[in-house]
Formats: C-alpha cells, structure tokens, sequence
C-alpha cells in the first residue's frame, strides 16, 4: 500500500494509546477514520484531535467483545463513508493473575477483548475488502506473542493465539486476495493505558511478587496499580511513534511488525536460546529502559 490518502480506516482502541496515533497519522496523510472504543470520554477526546484535519470522522462507542456489535460495525462504516479499506483490531487488555488463582470472567473478559474481538472483526470486515485494489487487515499481537513470562497466561493464550490467526490468514490471502494484506503487530514496551486499565486484585496486589516486580519492562515494584499504571506509561516508548512503526511496516507490506529495540530483542533472544531465553534479558534490558525513546513524534507538535 503506497498511499492512505483517500482509504477509510477502522481502528479499534482509538481512545487512547496506538489506536488514537493510528488515527490521528491516518487523517494527516488524508484518509477518513471511524474511531472506536469502550470508553466514551477519551474516544471524544480522540475525536477533538481529529478535527484539525480535512478528513471524515465517525466515531463509535462499541465494545470488541460484543459479537453482535462488530457484526454491525461494517454496515456503519460503509453507510457513512462508502467503503472501509482499512481495519486495525488494536484494543486489548490484560490481567495480572497467576492461571490458578484468576477468576474465569477475567479469563473471559481478556478473551473476549483481544482474542474474539480481532477474529469477529476480521471476519465481520472481510467481505467487504476482499475485491478491494489496495486493502490491510492489522491484528495487534504482542511480543508476549512470542515470549511468555509468569502471571500472564490468558494474556499469552490470547497474543499467541492472534499470531498464528493472522500469520495463516496472511498466506490464505497470498494466494487468494493478493491485493488484501494482513499483518501482525508485536510491541515491546509502549506507553499505554494497558496496565492502568488491567485487572488486579488490588487487596493481593503485593502478595504475589510475580504479577509487579517480574516485569522485563519496569526496574522497580510498583505498590499499587495506579503507581504500575503510571510507571508502565510513562516508561515506554511513545505511542505516536509505536503508530507510525506500523503504518510504515503496512506500506512496506510487512507480515510480521516488530515495535521497538526490545520486541526485536526478545524475539532474538527465543530464536537462539528457545529453552532459556529468560536468562538473556538481564543483559540487554536495562540498556533499553535508558535509551527509550519516550518522546511524541515532533511531526504531531
């Protein structure tokens, strides 16, 4: 895909983080968005953003992990802007409970976001792009698409599960629907909403160690979840530039998009040592959490 001028573009997520940098580098290379997300106060927010550029705005409070919802989202789209060439299944969430000890409505409510939501999406989306000149489905796995650590099972289930749908979809495709392609994104570290949005046990939250200070991401433990949220925020790399890493890996046509020196490392580091791999990352990760590059995009100032 050489251009988005003119292509309509479905993002979910949009309310903050990736998803609202998607749409905002979207509409200043002049194409049309339709925003989603759960959380209406901050799809508004991303919709005020939007308003400096001569695009067409819609915007759509849904929730990923209402089936009938995204079944229903095509139609929308397609009566307010005429066509969708454009789909990113971006929103996710995570919960930072050992498997034995969560609750099964955070499985399924984790399930339902960022597994069920990406494959009704696609699905939903799929017919009406499939005769399209030029058309891109992006799934936003994880690097924990690729790596696993303790305390964050249905979050892997989920990221691993996206990567093989999307990297199969990506061949069926090649041979079908050439002109319609599918990518896979893995981010590293990005400074997101994810953690402060997670679901914990707030009164055990400093009873299991692995759930706070296990991370490859954050070098000391957080006491509480809003201290997690922020340090996970402000610590990572901006989502601005996390966006337009995508956008340029959809030009380039890239199946597999790696965010950040982190996510390419790790994914190293299980490619050469795929029992041990763990063991590698006290050597690199804290040269990372120095050279983040934690600023917005100076295009968007």
């Amino acid at each position: 895909m050489k251009s988005f001028k003119d292509k309509v573009a479905v993002i979910t997520g949009a309310g903050s983080g990736m998803g609202r940098y998607l749409a905002v580098l979207l509409a200043k290379d002049g194409a049309d968005v339709s925003v989603c997300d759960v959380n209406e106060e901050t799809l508004n927010e991303t919709v005020e953003m939007l308003r400096k550029y001569n695009v067409s705005v819609s915007s759509h409070l849904l929730d990923v992990s209402d089936k009938e919802a995204i079944e229903a989202l095509p139609g929308k789209v397609i009566e307010q802007h005429g066509k969708v060439d454009m789909v990113f299944n971006n929103a996710g969430v995570t919960t930072g409970t050992h498997f034995k000890d969560m609750d099964e409505n955070n499985w399924d409510w984790v399930m339902g976001i960022n597994f069920d939501g990406v494959i009704n999406s696609t699905r939903a989306f799929i017919p009406h792009m499939v005769d399209s000149p030029e058309a891109a489905i992006v799934n936003t796995s994880s690097i924990f698409g690729m790596v696993a650590v303790p305390g964050q099972t249905v979050y892997h289930a989920t990221k691993f599960a996206v990567r093989g749908f999307t990297e199969s979809l990506a061949m069926e495709m090649k041979e079908t629907n050439p002109n319609l392609q599918i990518h896979c994104v893995h981010p590293g570290h990005i400074g997101t909403n994810i953690a402060a949005d997670a679901r914990f046990d707030e009164e055990n939250f400093n009873q299991d160690e692995t759930q706070v200070s296990n991370s490859i991401f954050t070098r000391n433990a957080p006491k509480s979840q809003k201290e997690m949220g922020d340090l996970f925020r402000e610590g990572g790399m901006h989502p601005s530039k996390a966006a337009e890493i995508i956008l340029n890996g959809v030009k380039k046509n890239k199946t597999r998009i790696f965010i950040g020196l982190d996510a390419k490392l790790l994914d190293l580091s299980q490619r050469i040592f795929p029992k041990h791999y763990h063991k590698t990352w006290a050597l690199f990760m804290p040269l990372l959490m120095i050279f983040r590059d934690k600023k917005p995009l100076k295009s968007l100032d």
